[in-house]
């Protein structure tokens, strides 16, 4: 688990220094410093298993096993990338490994993973669908419809809201009177769970309660995770709506050094291997971008394939 928050946060440290060098075509969100989440709801779900992402999904898409150099070709608009270079920063997918899809548009992706959740429940299937999207679609009517019908219909659907504060520019506390999203699936009828959002083993035991409890047939669950990220919302936000003094006191709270430390502690790894494994991720990703770069753009008559509506 270490490992892959490492390779989603190096990851996004070079997209972040491509797109300064105008290498990325369209815009990026960043998802530096919510590495705990994606890596600990992922770390609980099979390859067949299903995940609907945002427009923040880098972090998702490598939690759940993509490929760093497809994935880096696709936003860097590349032939060689998950969607051929057409999908881009914000739509990744890939069937094969149960990635069904980031979008841009906010709270879209529930609906999706409920359709996804009916299809594994009328299959008779043992997967599982987790749900990322951000408080700012907890507003949104997906969010209400979406969940109610995992509810009534007991679909295996884990609904993970990463609770970064902000909606773009806008704080949770300016558009709801509640402080937990999490007590919302009271009104479901189902179990609402609150967790740290930067400790990546609080995100894996809630998950894996969740996940046992949607494979058993007993329906979904919404997981909130509190956390933080570092950067504005797009690489274009400056983020000034932000206090100074509440940045630092999360970027403290950072969940891989945090992780670092509790591994440290406990003696399951020294600091020769964290260097280690810090060398070999930095390779990786140094491949990733080669392989991007050396890649083709697609032809301008390849544009309407694969285009269906």
């Amino acid at each position: 688990m270490f490992r892959k928050m490492l390779e989603i946060r190096f990851f996004e440290e070079k997209v972040f220094d491509l797109y300064a060098q105008n290498l990325v075509p369209g815009t990026i969100h960043l998802y530096t410093g919510e590495e705990a989440v994606a890596v600990g709801v992922c770390s609980n779900l099979r390859k067949n298993d299903y995940i609907t992402s945002t427009h923040r999904g880098h972090g998702h898409c490598i939690a759940k096993g993509a490929d760093l150099k497809r994935t880096m070709a696709e936003i860097l608009g590349k032939k060689t990338g998950y969607c051929k270079g057409k999908g881009g920063s914000m739509h990744i997918a890939d069937f094969s490994m149960g990635m069904l899809g980031a979008t841009a548009v906010v709270g879209a992706g529930i609906p999706i993973a409920v359709g996804a959740g009916l299809s594994i429940k009328l299959r008779k299937a043992s997967q599982v669908v987790a749900c990322f999207f951000g408080e700012g679609a907890s507003n949104q009517g997906t969010f209400h419809e979406g969940i109610n019908m995992a509810a009534i219909w007991k679909l295996p659907v884990i609904f993970i809201c990463e609770n970064n504060l902000y909606a773009m520019g806008t704080r949770q506390s300016r558009v709801m009177l509640i402080e937990n999203i999490a007590d919302r699936a009271s009104a479901y009828g189902i179990p609402g769970v609150v967790v740290d959002g930067n400790d990546v083993l609080a995100v894996y035991e809630a998950t894996l309660r969740a996940v046992e409890r949607a494979r058993k047939g007993e329906g979904p669950t919404l997981i909130e995770c509190k956390t933080y990220r570092h950067k504005g919302h797009s690489r274009v936000d400056p983020a000034k709506y932000r206090p100074r003094e509440e940045v630092e006191e999360w970027i403290a709270k950072d969940p891989i050094k945090r992780f670092k430390e509790k591994l440290l502690r406990d003696g399951i790894l020294a600091e020769t291997e964290f260097q280690q494994i810090t060398r070999e991720v930095t390779v990786e990703i140094e491949e990733a971008v080669r392989f991007a770069m050396e890649s083709p753009y697609p032809a301008p008559e390849e544009a309407l394939e694969d285009v269906y509506a």
